[in-house]
Formats: C-alpha cells, structure tokens, sequence
C-alpha cells in the first residue's frame, strides 16, 4: 500500500485532474503532489476544490491550484487551461476522472436523467480532450491523457445504462487518439477500476438496503476492494515517463471482478465442499 514509483519521478510535470477535490481524483493528485508534479484540481464546487488544495499543500508540500469548471461547458475548459498556463507554465497531463452515476431501471430514467450521466462522462471527456490535445499540437508539445472508464465499458451492465454509454465512448476515443495523435507526441491510455469505496460515490450506488443485500465483496476473487493507493500506483505509473511505450492501452485493477463475472460457471464459488465430494462420488461410479 506504498508509492510504487521512486521520489521525484513527475518532478517538473503539470497534472490537470477533473473531479480532483475528492475520492479517488483527490487520492491519485496526492500522490503526482508526492512524486513532484504541480496539481490543478477542477470540478464545480469552488469551496470543494479550496479545501482539498489547502489540504493537499498542507500533506504534501507541493503546488495545488484549484479551478471550478463545469466541464460540460468548453470555453470554461479553455479557462482552465488558460489559468493553468499562467501559473505553472506547460501541461503535462490530463487526467479525466470526473464522472456522474447512479443505479437505476432503465425504464424509470428520464431523457433528462440520461443525458446528465452522458453529458459529464462523455461530452466532458471529449471536451477536455479536444481543447487540451488543440493546444498540445498547436504548441508543438506532447502530452498525456489518462482516462478513468470501467470494466462494463466493454462488458455493458444493467441499471447503469447511461454510465456504460458514455464510459465506452471514453475507451473508443482513447483507443482511436492513441492511433491518432500519437504523431504528435500524445499518448493516451486508461484504467477501468473495480470497487475503490468513497464516501459519496458509494453511498449513491449501493444506498441504504442495497448495500446490505447486495455484497460487492462476493463478486471479487480476491475478496477484498482496492486501496487508493494502488491505484495512485497504476495512474502515476501511466502518467509518468516510465510508460513511455504504453499507448492506446486499458488496463484494469479489479481483484478479477469482471473476469469472474464473464464466466459462465464462476457462481460455483458457492457450491461447498460435501457437494463436490458427492459430485465425485457420482463420476467415479
């Protein structure tokens, strides 16, 4: 549960990350913070974003600067940049982590339910995608994109429609710019994380009774959740110039969640042991 990287490892490097004043986009700008790096946090809640740089200078002793953005709203992305530059100079990286989800019968959601999840997950992807590779080209700069999708982007899953919609567009378009842009000297690449509880991401997918009747420990070989800091390892790791080869990549850190929940006979996980020996007793009749 230790940084994987050695110290210094993103020293000099700006990192934007959207959704970074809490949960996981705090955890993994903490750790570019002890690697080096300048930080810009962004989301729509000002006062979030100011109390978690405070915090994070305070923790770390790196450089934060926190910019409310709605990143549905491109010329409020071009604001970030354009504060970003001021301040620390280059960028980097982007880190697209923000997202909006919530479980629920497809039937019961509205257009308008819908079109929020797709609009912050997707369209806010894409927007800070394009305004920051824009920039990247035209300045004659390389960079990184690293986006944070889930397994079901390739899977699909009920209940969460709107989420998978959107989550695999943001995999499509980090495969197709990993081709793309490479030219330019942009990689792009993703992670498609399984549980890593957080306060308020967790309570909204599994509230109140949910949560007790439906174990997420169950799905998940190795019979635990991720620790943010493993994570952290993985999004620094892809951040850094250590993977430099890396591009057009997913790579998932799930304890083999999806994996046992694609296979057709994974739920004889339940089946116990004096089954199994009459089970054996039959075949060898």
């Amino acid at each position: 549960m230790e940084g994987m990287l050695k110290e210094n490892s993103l020293k000099g490097k700006t990192i934007i990350v959207t959704g970074g004043g809490t949960g996981l986009g705090r955890s993994m700008g903490k750790y570019f913070l002890e690697l080096g790096a300048n930080l810009v946090i962004s989301s729509r809640k000002m006062d979030v974003l100011e109390k978690a740089a405070k915090e994070l200078e305070q923790e770390t002793g790196g450089k934060v600067l926190p910019v409310a953005c709605d990143i549905r709203k491109y010329e409020e992305i071009e604001q970030v940049i354009r504060k970003t530059e001021e301040r620390f100079g280059q960028i980097h990286g982007v880190l697209n982590n923000a997202a909006g989800n919530f479980i629920s019968p497809t039937e019961r959601l509205s257009h308008r339910a819908f079109d929020i999840v797709v609009d912050i997950v997707l369209r806010g992807t894409y927007n800070f995608t394009l305004a920051m590779g824009k920039n990247w080209i035209n300045n004659k700069q390389g960079g990184t994109f690293l986006n944070i999708v889930t397994t079901y982007a390739w899977t699909g899953s009920g209940y969460v429609v709107p989420s998978a919609c959107a989550k695999a567009g943001v995999l499509a378009m980090t495969r197709s710019l990993a081709s793309e842009w490479a030219k330019y000297g942009i990689r792009s690449n993703a992670i498609a994380p399984g549980p890593f509880p957080t306060e308020g991401a967790w309570k909204r997918l599994f509230p109140g009774e949910v949560a007790e009747k439906i174990d997420p420990l169950k799905r998940i070989p190795l019979g635990r959740f991720g620790e943010h800091q493993e994570l952290a390892n993985l999004a620094a790791y892809l951040m850094s110039d250590y993977s430099a080869y890396v591009n057009g990549e997913v790579v998932t850190i799930d304890g083999g969640e999806w994996i046992k929940g694609g296979g057709e006979f994974n739920s004889l996980d339940e089946v116990p042991q004096e089954i199994w020996d009459q089970l054996e007793k039959m075949r060898n009749r």
